[in-house]
């Protein structure tokens, strides 16, 4: 048997009121909240292209830096699915015991950091240094992206909160640094074959 965490006493009592309001709401409310915690993130990855695109009518280095995104999240997932793995914290819902809206995963699927909250909250900070417009509308999508893992039943507040802080101080991090990097990155990349990656012809 794998020891886990009990996460129930920090903000269990908030974790139940949420998911009991779920159970109570209309039948339209949950279907959107759960189809957008499913499905949501693949908003991310078009915002993410569409920054790329635009982009590509700036220049190389706003180019570089807005495939620097994708990236970003990958390396947020790694450092969230790190976490994961040394804080060993059961899903509320097993902790629980409470009906939710999303089936309970197994145990052994870890609740701490949420990696939807991550992986969205990391997106919209990133895309930030794209553009304000996008980066505005990817960070009001990481917000609904936060609450709906909660209300679904899949992650106590404290997990999506987590995860929001891990996935925006490693864009943060990440992006900073290729900031300054960017120009000579753009120059190098821009005279071989990725050329057409970078700059509309």
């Amino acid at each position: 048997m794998i020891l886990a965490l009990n996460g129930s006493s920090v903000d269990g009592s908030a974790y139940t009121d949420v998911v009991n309001l779920a159970q109570h709401a209309p039948a339209w409310l949950d279907d959107a909240v759960s189809a957008w915690s499913t499905y949501g993130l693949a908003v991310f990855a078009v915002l993410m292209a569409v920054g790329w695109w635009r982009a590509r009518r700036v220049d190389a280095a706003a180019s570089v830096t807005a495939l620097a995104v994708p990236f970003t999240v990958v390396v947020a997932f790694g450092v969230d699915a790190a976490l994961k793995l040394l804080v060993r914290e059961d899903r509320p819902c097993q902790s629980l015991r409470v009906a939710t809206l999303e089936a309970c995963p197994a145990p052994g699927d870890w609740s701490f950091p949420s990696n939807h909250a991550a992986i969205a909250a990391t997106a919209a900070v990133a895309l930030l240094f794209v553009s304000r417009r996008l980066g505005a509308l990817a960070v009001a999508a990481a917000c609904a992206m936060a609450v709906s893992r909660v209300w679904v039943g899949a992650h106590y507040p404290h997990d999506v909160l987590a995860g929001v802080v891990v996935g925006a101080l490693v864009a943060l991090l990440v992006m900073s640094a290729l900031r300054r990097r960017a120009e000579g990155t753009a120059l190098r990349l821009a005279a071989g074959r990725l050329r057409p990656l970078l700059v509309v012809s």
